[in-house]
Order: structure tokens, then C-alpha cells, then sequence
């Protein structure tokens, strides 16, 4: 996916604004942040009992939705993961509950172990270092959730929900025509609905 030159050196230099922003949670914080959303839970969607809930393991300063996830288990939700297959590649997503173990990954990723069964997740919660009102968010730049995203929603319907400190918002994301569009973002101060997505 290429970018034109200003819409890869906006998103650049957001990058590196957010990543220090986001550095700045207290651990404090970052607690009170992922038991906040745990809280609050995923009954603003009204997905089935038994839909599949993709997540992620946290990486560095993102905030953690473990509680989340383990609240979701405990409703019957079946959980996943995402994996990675290589650079260019759609995520794959693999079957994980809170007390299964995580394998070292590519980029210093935590992932299911190649033992676990594949699905296709129905709710995709989405990692992230900024969004807008708009729900477009920004990643580390390796494209994978938007080509997921692109996959996922040509076969089918999936929620996407990004999950991020209020401190993550911002006025204007830089995007392009590759990039998709969240569905919800969720944040200790609630969910907000993406609206026209």
C-alpha cells in the first residue's frame, strides 16, 4: 500500500506524537483504563452470546483489554487472537482463552501457538495510537488490520472497536483510500459510535 508523500509524513509525525502522548499514562492509569472498559463491557454492540471476540495482547503502552477479554469469557464469548503470517498479509486469528499460553512472535508479539484452531472472529477489538471522530485510526504503519479489515468485511459482517485511552483522540487522522474506518471506539470515558460505517 503506498501512500502519497504527505498523507505517509503526516501519519509519520502523529505517529511519533501519539507514541510519546500515550507514554505519558501512568501505570496507575493504564490499570484504571482496562478495568474501566472491562466495566463497561461490549453490551453497546448487542452481539450474540456466542459471537467470536478477536482481541490482542498488549503491546508496550497500549492499553489492555485483558480484563475486557476475560469478562467476555466468562459471558460465553469464544475468544481469539490475531497472528501474523508475514509482512503484506491479512491477520489469521486463532482460538485463545485468558489461561492459554502466548508464543514470542515477529516485532516482539505475543501469539497463540500454531496448535490453536483457526476462526473467523465476528468482533474485532483493534489496537491502536490515535483515532477520530471519523474512525479512522492510526497503527504502527504495517497496514495489517486495514487489510484484514478489507478481507474480513468482504466476507461477511465483522465490528471493528478500537481500543484506546481518551487521550488518543484527535481532531484528524491522515488517511488514505486503503485505510478503514472503525466501527466503535471504545475508551474509559465509553464507547463511541462511528457514524455512516
Amino acid at each position: 500500500m503506498t501512500q502519497p508523500e504527505s498523507v505517509a509524513a503526516a501519519k509519520q509525525a502523529l505517529r511519533a506524537e501519539m507514541t510519546e502522548r500515550r507514554r505519558m499514562v501512568t501505570a496507575g492509569e493504564r490499570e484504571s483504563a482496562s478495568l474501566s472498559i472491562a466495566e463497561t463491557g461490549l453490551g453497546f454492540v448487542g452481539i450474540p452470546r456466542r459471537a467470536v471476540v478477536s482481541g490482542f495482547a498488549a503491546f508496550e503502552d497500549e492499553l489492555d483489554p485483558l480484563p475486557l477479554m476475560a469478562a467476555l469469557a466468562d459471558a460465553g464469548h469464544p475468544l481469539a487472537l490475531p497472528v501474523t503470517t508475514g509482512r503484506g498479509n491479512p491477520l489469521v486469528f486463532r482460538l485463545w482463552s485468558p489461561d492459554a499460553p502466548l508464543v514470542d512472535a515477529a516485532f516482539g508479539l505475543r501469539e497463540p501457538s500454531a496448535e490453536a484452531p483457526e476462526v473467523l472472529p465476528d468482533t474485532l477489538l483493534v489496537p491502536l495510537l490515535a483515532f477520530d471522530a471519523a474512525g479512522y485510526r492510526l497503527g504502527f504503519g504495517a497496514g495489517y488490520y486495514d487489510r484484514t479489515l478489507a478481507k474480513l468485511r468482504a466476507a461477511g459482517t465483522v465490528v471493528a472497536i478500537g481500543i484506546a485511552f481518551d487521550i488518543q483522540k484527535v481532531d484528524n487522522v491522515p488517511h488514505d483510500r486503503y485505510d478503514e474506518r472503525l466501527d466503535w471506539v471504545l475508551t474509559p470515558s465509553g464507547p463511541l459510535k462511528i457514524e455512516g460505517n
